[in-house]
């Protein structure tokens, strides 16, 4: 993840190089993360069939070989390729994510499951925080082919952590048979597991009720103060909204786990959570020429309760559902919250690019948006099943 970000500092920088494009921007985005949901059910598929270890290691090798492909993006004619290849990693992110997620529940026992969640949000967080960083020093200095060289490393030296792992699975029987010609019944037999709980149900839509509005937020406005910043580059303007981003998203998880400590209060609770994220957004959006560090902290506060919001909502997922299905089910997961953040992020470039929308009135609509999505979510009401949720 410290090489992802390295990666995504250069892509803006690139872009706003040859093109200097608002809507190219969020365009990078909506590719990605289309791209990131285009294979999810197959992906889910392939996480309950077959071993995560395996995927994961998959995954690592070919980004790193792939990652070099962006050294030879030399102007505006290329960013064509260059975003079909930017959405070709994410997809093979999208499968390393999904195995992660369903396979982390067998490593540690169900009352470490918060604690390591925590763990795994400030994991992430913290290469966000050095990623965009470094990335954005690297870029500033080295410029952008070193930042891929950087990251084509970091997928091989993540590798060498997992050869070593043991991840233990369950394989359902109804895996047997031929792959292509079960796919469809195994894809929907998640979805039917999905369908049979209703908190599940509602939970598994947590992250996209953020995403529908964060995506224009953290996708294309967050870029795009980044850039503002003067005296210092846009590089390093990206580097230091992200660094804020990624501490927001390592400390909310900590807070919430040690603050929130009844898990049935969590549904509820991750509502209010978008609200706040949204809350702190607005501010954003009405401080936004008053001081840099007053902006930097709001946008930290903002990322904290969404980090939040992601934890708590996967923590039941990964509680609620079987290991047989997980996989599954955590695809369905990001395939909503994916859908939802690429309609965000091209409708925040579009509206940036093709009209006189200004970036603070812009953040001020969307976290308006966000804090709506969190109202409707937090009175979502799902009857509560009696039955436990392995039953």
């Amino acid at each position: 993840m410290i090489g992802e970000w390295f990666n995504t500092i250069a892509l803006f920088f690139l872009i706003l190089e040859y093109t200097e494009s608002e809507f190219l921007l969020g365009l990078l985005f909506t590719v990605r993360m289309l791209s990131f949901a285009f294979l999810q059910p197959i992906i889910g598929l392939l996480a309950d069939r077959y071993n995560r270890k395996t995927l994961m290691i998959v995954s690592n090798l070919t980004q790193s070989v792939l990652a070099l492909g962006f050294l030879f993006v030399n102007g505006p004619e290329d960013m064509v390729w260059m975003l079909a290849l930017s959405g070709l990693m994410m997809m093979l992110h999208g499968g390393y994510m999904t195995a992660e997620r369903a396979a982390l529940p067998n490593i540690v026992d169900e009352d470490d499951l918060a604690t390591a969640n925590a763990l795994d949000a400030a994991s992430w967080s913290t290469a966000l925080c050095i990623g965009v960083m470094l990335g954005g020093i690297v870029v500033s200095f080295w410029g952008v082919n070193a930042a891929f060289v950087i990251d084509s490393i970091t997928f091989l030296i993540g590798t060498l952590f997992l050869i070593r792992l043991t991840l233990p699975q369950e394989i359902d029987e109804s895996m047997d048979g031929p792959l292509i010609s079960t796919a469809f019944r195994n894809i929907m037999n998640g979805w039917k597991r999905i369908r049979r709980e209703p908190q599940l149900f509602r939970i598994v839509f947590a992250k996209a009720s953020w995403n529908i509005a964060g995506g224009g937020l953290a996708g294309v406005y967050l870029v795009l103060i980044g850039a503002g910043v003067t005296g210092f580059g846009a590089a390093f303007g990206f580097g230091l909204f992200f660094f804020a981003r990624g501490l927001g998203t390592g400390l909310g998880p900590i807070v919430a786990r040690n603050i929130f400590t009844n898990p049935e209060r969590w549904p509820t609770l991750v509502g209010q959570l978008i609200v706040a994220s949204g809350f702190f957004y607005l501010l954003v959006g009405l401080s936004l020429e008053i001081q840099l560090w007053l902006t930097f902290i709001l946008v930290l506060i903002a990322h904290s309760a969404s980090g939040a919001n992601w934890v708590l909502s996967t923590i039941l997922t990964q509680s609620w559902v079987e290991d047989e299905v997980r996989g599954r089910v955590f695809s369905t997961d990001m395939l909503i919250l994916s859908l939802a953040f690429s309609i965000s992020t091209s409708v925040a470039g579009y509206l940036m690019e093709y009209t006189s929308l200004s970036i603070k009135n812009g953040i001020i609509i969307f976290s308006s948006i966000m804090m709506l999505s969190g109202v409707i979510f937090t009175l979502w009401d799902t009857e509560r099943t009696k039955q436990e949720p392995h039953a």
